[in-house]
């Protein structure tokens, strides 16, 4: 398989930090991992899938080194979404972050920067979490959890009202209306 294998995630397209985090869910009440064999895929083509969707498979290379250093991104970012409050989880993501650095650069449009990694492959763990600080600076109250039970999915509530509650509203959305009309007409 390669890079351009179909994602088999359920959610994609969030902010890279809550993207990695989504690399796991759950489907059909079994726990799922994109860099543990879902879908049939080895761990780096697990990898070089999650590159491909988040617009990183150009700079940064799929193999073992960079799985590592993501695994270790992912969990500090799950940590530090679950508890903001964990200095623990603060921690972990600031020694992720130490690996790497902007670089104020001059371009033809004007003042511009560049990320730059004395080893490559912390690159894409990185990213992740430069781009989780961002959403903190932004909108901390956005980065949410899916409001199911049973959804481990996050994502950044764009919406005007700031009252998203679910990862997809075809998903666990309409399971949660499905369910509430069916205890109302239950009742009756």
């Amino acid at each position: 398989m390669t890079a351009r294998t179909a994602d088999p995630r359920p959610l994609t397209g969030e902010p890279v930090s809550l993207d990695l985090l989504n690399t796991r869910w759950v489907m059909d009440g079994e726990p799922r991992d994109l860099f543990a064999g879902a879908a049939g895929l080895t761990r780096v083509e697990g990898l070089a899938v999650w590159l491909e969707s988040t617009g990183l498979a150009g700079r940064f290379r799929a193999d073992p080194a960079t799985l590592v250093h993501l695994l270790t991104a992912r969990e500090a970012l799950a940590r530090a979404v679950a508890d903001p409050g964990d200095a623990g989880a603060r921690e972990l993501v600031d020694a992720v972050l130490e690996h790497g650095r902007i670089r104020p650069t001059l371009t033809a449009d004007g003042p511009g920067e560049r990320a730059e990694f004395a080893d490559p492959t912390w690159g894409p763990a990185w990213i992740a979490a430069r781009d989780y600080l961002g959403l903190l600076e932004s909108a901390p109250d956005r980065i949410r959890k899916c409001a199911s039970d049973t959804c481990v999915l996050h994502f950044h509530d764009t919406s005007r009202n700031g009252t998203r509650r679910w990862c997809s509203m075809s998903a666990c959305g309409n399971r949660a209306k499905a369910s509430r009309h069916y205890a109302r007409t239950r009742e009756r």
